[in-house]
């Protein structure tokens, strides 16, 4: 039996203030045109559905069409929701949608009951367990020491009847402890989120969410899918992918990926002002892709974004790399003040904010300013 993992959408998510909707809506129609061509039994979406808890209209109808296109190909939905998303919220209508075959996470309530499909090799129980707090497990198991994560999901998974002589998928939204992180992931401080990988031993594939960078942890069947599209320049170098799990026998689980083409790159451009303006050194890629500008100018150039804008209109993000801002510089604190002349302060002043020292026609010129304050002023 063949299933796409799928996992961390955040739909109506914004990147640097950039609205990702019409690049989300392109990459699901790819995802569904794959579909029409693997066609997978399922579609497993392991959490994050959506970027905030309450999400706008348009993510909503985004998701509900992406529904809609899946069923209409009689391809079965099991969902969960992640730490981004409201269970509530996700799991509404879940009963009745259950009739068209799309299983949605309810809210946590002490017990999990897994959805039994069948093949020629019998029968595959699907779980789900939406994104688990401490909390969420203390509220049913008072008797237990939870404390951790780690603690909340081994009671969680411990507490359950599972057949480990039949074939069982898991979708989970954790971090589990060794995976590896991107910049536009939410995770608490401290790894307090970590939970063990061995937790899942009792399950054939564990689909997560989470990472937003396709892995897997220990065994290649557990295993982070990543994000349908890059969210922040630090993913610049991923691939962005569909995990495809094919459900053999019991033992024989086989994985691959799709690589999906996003309608728009996050692409880093560096060089100088002059260099970035003209095209031929944008390495011949789309000015219409997501670009982060790196100038290497020493000058910072006046109104550098807007200008930019006009060559790069999905500029998201404008920095300098130059010895201003590589260089950290500390003031002799050995010498009083008093010691220093005004011109002396100055220059410090000025070699601090901007990484060298003032040159001989600026010094010059703060000299002479200096004396024509000290005139006025005698």
């Amino acid at each position: 039996m063949k299933f796409f993992h799928l996992s961390d959408l955040h739909l109506g998510k914004r990147v640097n203030e950039f609205s990702m909707l019409d690049d989300q809506r392109h990459i699901l129609m790819e995802i569904v045109r794959h579909a029409k061509a693997e066609k997978p039994y399922a579609v497993l979406i392991s959490g994050d559905i959506y970027d905030k808890s309450v999400p706008s209209i348009e993510a909503v109808q985004l998701l509900d069409r992406f529904l809609v296109w899946l069923n209409e190909m009689d391809i079965a939905i099991f969902m969960i929701a992640g730490n981004h998303d409201s269970v509530e919220r996700v799991a509404f209508a879940s009963s009745l949608l259950q009739k068209s075959n799309v299983h949605i996470s309810q809210i946590y309530n002490g017990t999990m009951t897994p959805i039994s499909l069948r093949d020629d090799f019998g029968e595959i129980n699907v779980w789900l367990l939406p994104y688990l707090k401490p909390s969420s497990v203390r509220h049913y198991f008072h008797d237990n020491d939870i404390v951790t994560y780690s603690d909340a999901l081994a009671v969680a998974i411990g507490s359950t009847n599972i057949d480990t002589a039949s074939r069982n998928i898991i979708l989970a939204h954790q971090f589990i402890t060794g995976a590896i992180t991107s910049e536009s992931e939410e995770l608490s401080v401290g790894g307090s989120e970590n939970v063990d990988a061995s937790l899942f031993d009792p399950f054939d594939y564990v689909a997560l969410g989470h990472m937003h960078r396709p892995q897997h942890i220990g065994k290649e069947t557990i295993r982070y899918c990543g994000t349908p599209l890059k969210y922040s320049f630090s993913e610049i170098n991923h691939s962005k992918s569909i995990t495809v799990l094919e459900m053999n026998e019991k033992g024989n689980v086989q994985i691959s990926e799709i690589p999906l083409v996003p309608s728009r790159e996050l692409r880093e451009v560096r060089g100088s002002y002059a260099e970035i303006t003209e095209r031929k050194h944008y390495f011949g890629t789309n000015t219409d892709d997501y670009v982060h500008v790196i100038l290497t100018d020493e000058e910072g150039e006046p109104e550098a974004l807007m200008k930019l804008r006009t060559i790069y209109p999905n500029l998201m993000r404008l920095d300098y790399d130059n010895k201003r801002t590589q260089t950290s510089i500390s003031i002799d604190g050995a010498s009083s003040l008093d010691e220093k002349s005004p011109v002396e302060l100055f220059g410090e002043l000025y070699e601090l904010q901007n990484g060298q020292p003032l040159n001989s026609t600026q010094e010059k010129y703060v000299f002479d300013l200096f004396n024509d304050i000290w005139e006025v002023n005698a």
